[in-house]
């Protein structure tokens, strides 16, 4: 079965480890666009962007977009989201012509505080992460074969030696596993910058009040620019990724 740009629907054959490895190689000489390309023609709509509105993703949106790669867009909205960054998501929606997938949890913020106790975040946060984001992700990779992300290596040190293609467990119960593509790796906060300002792509406004990465309002301050872009997030906890992009992650 195909959809309507000609791409089948059906499950693509996944890379072997040794494939991952030569397309690391390859793709360290590589544009985005291209890495993007090899995406599009190898899984068509069975590989989806999936942002949370940081500014590496909104490239990314923009180079399918100007490429004609008509991949599935989506997003994580928790319940706990700052205002500026929901309305955001309407705005990119009509900036792209496209309509935006939003995940959410099964619980809502109020039946998970009846179920946990109120702010969950506060005193459990890998777990309440887990319920809003990373179960919402594992529904949605169940029908892809490539997971694209905006990660980038200079925004922590968790992420400093990530490949441009890895091996990603979408399914811990099967170890069914996809590819996790990103693209941007290599991209620095300045480039990704110059490019939304040239090209005019709306940004979340918080970023200009001087939030470098946002998440959850709850988990989410300001942070200084000599700090990593991360810095800000869960201040006070032991704790630097929400776990969609360390639970499910293996090496090639």
């Amino acid at each position: 079965m195909a959809d309507d740009t000609g791409h089948s629907t059906a499950p693509s054959a996944l890379p072997s480890a040794g494939e991952v490895r030569e397309l690391n190689a390859r793709f360290a000489t590589l544009g985005t666009p291209e890495i993007l390309a090899w995406a599009w023609q190898r899984f068509g709509v069975r590989a989806g962007i999936g942002t949370s509105f940081q500014g590496a993703g909104l490239v990314m949106m923009h180079l399918a977009e100007q490429h004609g790669f008509s991949f599935p867009v989506f997003t994580i909205d928790t319940g706990l989201l700052f205002p500026e960054t929901v309305i955001l998501k309407d705005r990119l929606e009509a900036f792209f012509g496209l309509t935006i997938e939003v995940l959410r949890p099964d619980l809502s913020v109020a039946k998970q505080a009846e179920a946990m106790g109120p702010e969950l975040w506060r005193h459990q946060p890998d777990q309440c992460c887990t319920l809003r984001k990373v179960l919402p992700l594992q529904a949605r990779l169940a029908h892809l074969d490539c997971w694209i992300t905006g990660l980038r290596r200079q925004q922590a040190e968790t992420r400093a030696d990530i490949g441009v293609v890895e091996l990603h467990v979408a399914d811990p119960d099967t170890g069914r596993e996809i590819i996790k593509l990103n693209p941007m790796s290599a991209w620095r906060r300045e480039e990704v910058w110059d490019y939304l300002h040239r090209e005019k792509i709306p940004y979340n406004p918080l970023h200009d009040q001087g939030y470098r990465s946002i998440g959850c309002q709850p988990c989410t301050a300001k942070s200084g620019g000599g700090e990593n872009e991360r810095a800000g997030r869960w201040t006070g906890f032991h704790k630097t990724e929400c776990g969609i992009h360390t639970f499910m992650a293996r090496k090639a």
